[in-house]
């Protein structure tokens, strides 16, 4: 059998059948701290395809850097075929800051495919682009809500990537989202350089949840085994088959005032169903939000306190309802006896 080559990426050589963490340099801030993109390179003995797994593209996105520790500490990559490269945490400067956003205030997953000589977000997302995209034949970008926000597990994928449906059905989130690919983002420019990636959202900004960290690991090393990478031993069956939804909309708050959410994540809604209630803080008037459309509710907001246009909750059209809401239950049941984090480690 031939020996396969060592991974080159970043000046640095990874011989098959070991990883490494390598160190990417950004960029060096005010005080002269050097800056780095780190990624951690798994590369397998024998031939396959190369896979990334990335995550605080956005730097309070947090759920997905605890995914990706706990994907590197599986014990399925001793028969690894190809190679995976983990970048737990893209956007540094974010991350540190507990911050969307880079200290330009630029939304890095808007400023793809990025170049050399711009701004500090172009010359990151020029470097991932580099580095991490143009060595790799499938991506998978974790992401969360924002602050304040809470999402269900969901994969979404680009609406002409017929060939990445079935890896995310693979996945086994609860649904999978056609989602427009936008400008700028990294779905996009990876697409048009031939890299499909499918983007899991769950959770929310700078907040951990056991469920969204579970269905995120899971969903990866079925991916994998789907991509012939690493083989089933040890790899959880995914006993739920996605739900799919055609398009989302956001029901937004009818004034401002306090709102009190009678749905959350998870429940199936029929259209003129109540929502919730916007009421004035001293009682005087109570608005209803209602579901302009029935779905799954796959979004919704956590923060009480809200202004009028407010997006509040993020309903997904899906086909058959009733279908649909046997399958999520059944992921619930699934899920019920798993062990959560105890407080001190949320803390």
């Amino acid at each position: 059998m031939t020996r396969r080559s060592p991974f080159d990426i970043g000046g640095f050589h990874i011989p098959p059948g070991t990883r490494r963490t390598v160190d990417l340099p950004v960029s060096v801030l005010s005080d002269h701290t050097p800056v780095n993109m780190s990624a951690h390179v798994i590369h397998g003995a024998e031939e396959g395809p190369t896979l990334f797994v990335s995550a605080a593209i956005h730097g309070d996105e947090v759920i997905g850097v605890e995914i990706a520790r706990r994907l590197l500490r599986s014990r399925q990559f001793a028969r690894l075929k190809g190679t995976l490269i983990v970048v737990p945490i893209v956007n540094t400067f974010g991350f540190l800051n507990h911050s969307r956003y880079l200290p330009d205030r630029r939304d890095l997953n808007r400023c793809f495919p990025g170049s050399e000589g711009g701004s500090l977000a172009s010359r990151l997302a020029h470097l991932f682009m580099a580095e991490i995209v143009a060595r790799s034949d499938l991506g998978i970008d974790l992401h969360s809500a924002a602050i304040h926000r809470t999402n269900m597990p969901q994969i979404r994928v680009s609406p002409k990537a017929q060939e990445t449906l079935a890896y995310a059905d693979a996945f086994g989130a609860p649904v999978v989202i056609r989602s427009a690919l936008r400008d700028g983002s990294l779905r996009h420019e990876a697409q048009k350089a031939g890299v499909d990636i499918l983007l899991y959202e769950a959770g929310e900004g700078l907040r951990f949840d056991e469920q969204s960290a579970r269905v995120g690991v899971a969903g990866i090393l079925r991916v994998m085994h789907a991509l012939g990478m690493i083989p089933d031993d040890g790899v959880p069956l995914a006993e739920v088959v996605p739900v799919r939804a055609s398009d989302s909309t956001w029901e937004r708050a009818p004034a401002g005032g306090l709102l009190r959410a009678y749905k959350t994540t998870g429940e199936m809604v029929e259209a003129g169903d109540v929502l919730g209630i916007v009421a004035d803080p001293f009682g005087e008037e109570e608005m209803e939000l209602t579901a302009s459309q029935s779905g799954l509710v796959i979004g919704r907001a956590n923060l009480p306190i809200v202004n009028e246009g407010d997006a509040l909750f993020h309903i997904a059209r899906v086909v058959n309802t009733s279908e649909a809401e046997s399958r999520i239950e059944s992921l619930n049941a699934q899920l019920e006896g798993a062990a959560m984090f105890d407080e001190d480690e949320i803390i």
